[in-house]
């Protein structure tokens, strides 16, 4: 990369913890944020499970009248850049730091929740807050309104890799010259009857609504499907001379990064995994780093039958035999799929396992499946001093994104 990047702040709002030393250090400790949904009556539907973010209070991070405003999508976006930034320490130079923010859903419980009030008869006017509520820009605008951002601003919607792609922009704004320092986020709560449904009836979704906490299981002869979680997750990432001004302290490079798609198919990956083996090798290429030296992959590892074995066979094309020496898992596991967010808060468990030494665990691994023969650090975290991690998030429609970070010496 021809600047090095940086990243000097980092937000989390997960399912198993509220900020970044929490949800690390449960996901480490293989906690799990699976459980039965509480917000809406599941009696009908054919799954009753989720992630849900607990202890969520939107009010201690933003003025009581703006959590009216917003869809919960945005204030775990808001939480989450609020945290990034204060734990940056940055002041924000206007013109000269920018936002990009990724989401998949959008604030689609917002429109899917305000059509039923309609149609019942709970509210008889639509209200004028509905609109900005849940179109997907609104949640960086936000986020950009309370901290005087003023520079490049986007929102980018590929599915389940856009957290990932919303750090690749960010990345790329800073490298185009546009900015000097940029905030990624990425974000959802999606947790809603109707998506649940649609995803239900198109066998996507794990149904062990019996055990919930164990029915999120990568990798695992016996994994049912995925299972839907929420939040939010940001980084602060800005050019290492402009870090280096400030004082701020580093948490890692950010070595590289790559997007592609598959061009196959609206659901299904490629069976080959062409576009997963392509994105990892571009983004080793622009990182400038050999294959051994990825020590660490937190994979897209959804818990579906074909999704876990198509990246396991594009790990082992790309890495060859190399690949049985890395240590992978699928920390959704633990917090479920966060949809947009997960590619922002698995990169910042890359970044903290790169910096601890710590790689955390595929938790609810009881069979093994030969064709998922990797080393998916099963149960128990593992203590491994490494140099650089790679973060995969993989999408609807064929989307692929890697993002490679490496320790900041």
């Amino acid at each position: 990369m021809s600047k090095k990047l940086v990243i000097t702040g980092m937000g989390a709002v997960t399912p198993i913890g509220m900020g970044v030393d929490e949800y690390w250090n449960n996901l480490i400790d293989g906690k799990n944020g699976i459980g039965l949904l509480t917000r809406f009556d599941t009696t009908d539907l054919p799954v009753k499970i989720g992630a849900e973010v607990k202890g969520f209070n939107a009010e201690d991070y933003m003025p009581k009248k703006l959590t009216r405003e917003l869809d919960l999508f945005m204030q775990y976006a808001f939480a989450a850049a609020a945290e990034a930034i204060a734990d940056s320490e940055i002041e924000i130079e206007p013109g000269n730091t920018g936002i990009v923010l990724g989401t998949a859903m959008n604030g689609i419980t917002t429109v899917t929740q305000t059509v039923r009030d309609y149609e019942n008869g709970t509210v008889k006017k639509i209200s004028p807050r509905f609109v900005p509520k849940y179109i997907g820009n609104i949640g960086a605008a936000q986020i950009a309104i309370a901290n005087n951002i003023t520079g490049p601003s986007m929102t980018i919607n590929t599915a389940c890799s856009s957290g990932a792609d919303a750090i690749s922009l960010a990345c790329m704004f800073i490298e185009s010259g546009a900015s000097e320092a940029m905030i990624a986020v990425g974000a959802d709560a999606s947790l809603d009857p109707t998506i649940m449904s649609g995803l239900a009836m198109a066998k996507a979704l794990s149904c062990d609504n019996e055990h919930p906490e164990t029915a999120c299981r990568p990798f695992d002869l016996n994994r049912t499907g995925f299972v839907m979680g929420e939040g939010g997750g940001a980084l602060v990432i800005e050019t290492e001379e402009h870090a280096k001004r400030r004082g701020a302290k580093i948490y890692a490079y950010i070595a590289g990064y790559a997007n592609n798609t598959d061009g196959h198919h609206v659901t299904a990956p490629h069976p080959d995994g062409i576009g997963a083996i392509k994105c990892m090798e571009d983004a080793m290429l622009k990182a400038n780093i050999q294959k051994d030296e990825i020590g660490y992959i937190n994979t897209h590892g959804t818990s579906t039958h074909s999704g876990d074995i198509i990246e396991t066979k594009a790990i082992k094309s790309v890495f060859g035999q190399k690949a049985h020496d890395i240590l992978i898992s699928s920390t959704k596991s633990s917090t479920g799929h966060l949809m947009g967010a997960g590619g922002v808060t698995e990169t910042i468990a890359c970044v903290m396992a790169v910096r601890n030494g710590i790689i955390p665990p595929t938790i609810n691994y009881v069979t093994p499946d030969p064709e998922c023969d990797l080393n998916c650090t099963p149960n128990k975290a593992v203590k491994k001093d490494i140099t650089a991690a790679m973060s995969n998030a993989f999408g609807f429609g064929g989307q692929n994104s890697s993002v490679i970070v490496k320790k900041y010496n």
